[in-house]
């Protein structure tokens, strides 16, 4: 795991440019962009996803969720959305990623999902960890067509766990708010973590809590 001075922040089902906005302001890292999903929150269109990505500043990066499953439909969907970075929700063959890599700009970061629910989670983050530039732990269930966006916590030993020992950065998620992420990163130790219903409000992004989410990062 790579030495990480501070726990970097992403806010995740960004829908509107105001959202954006707010993310932004507020110091998110990382804003990330929801396409089709079979399941889950803050769902957008292609076209947004690419209008909103090119008003985010150089600094904070961008992060397109796709469900596709192979390098071509991957490849295909960065480019139509312009993100610098992909986070792949699905399980997908790691013999895909060499594809990838030939195929995607050079600059683009793949993170790949890994959806803690057993032991057997850490065998798979390990392979992961392998092939992509980062690991994102959440707590979906995949066989369930469910990958993301849950607000359910998972089992924070076993992902402590797998920051220890990959040689990649690890993001946390799944049911993060401001009243657990002290904890949460105590425990885990995550590069950085992902929230996205734990500071919204009827489902819109909540500029307060928001706040109060990345002031607790800060006390870490």
């Amino acid at each position: 795991m790579p030495n990480n001075a501070r726990t970097r922040l992403k806010v995740c089902c960004i829908s509107t440019s105001g959202e954006a906005a707010t993310a932004v302001a507020c110091g998110a890292d990382a804003v990330g962009l929801v396409a089709h999903m079979p399941s889950g929150p803050g769902v957008i269109e292609d076209d947004l996803i690419l209008n909103i990505a090119r008003q985010i500043p150089p600094a904070v990066a961008t992060w397109l969720l796709t469900s596709r499953t192979t390098a071509r439909e991957i490849v295909e969907h960065v480019l139509t959305c312009g993100t610098n970075t992909v986070q792949i929700v699905s399980p997908i063959d790691p013999g895909e990623y060499q594809e990838l890599r030939l195929d995607l700009p050079a600059s683009t970061r793949i993170v790949q999902v890994v959806h803690v629910e057993d032991e057997y989670s850490f065998e798979i983050a390990q392979e992961y960890g392998r092939v992509a530039d980062a690991v994102l732990l959440d707590s979906g269930r995949p066989l369930e067509n469910e990958l993301g966006g849950t607000g359910r916590t998972h089992n924070w030993d076993l992902s402590r766990h797998i920051v220890e020992k990959l040689d990649v950065p690890v993001f946390l998620a799944g049911g993060l708010t401001p009243q657990n992420i002290i904890e949460a990163i105590e425990t885990v130790k995550p590069y950085g973590v992902d929230v996205c219903s734990g500071v919204r409000v009827n489902g819109r992004l909540n500029r307060t809590r928001l706040t109060e989410f990345a002031a607790a990062i800060a006390c870490t």
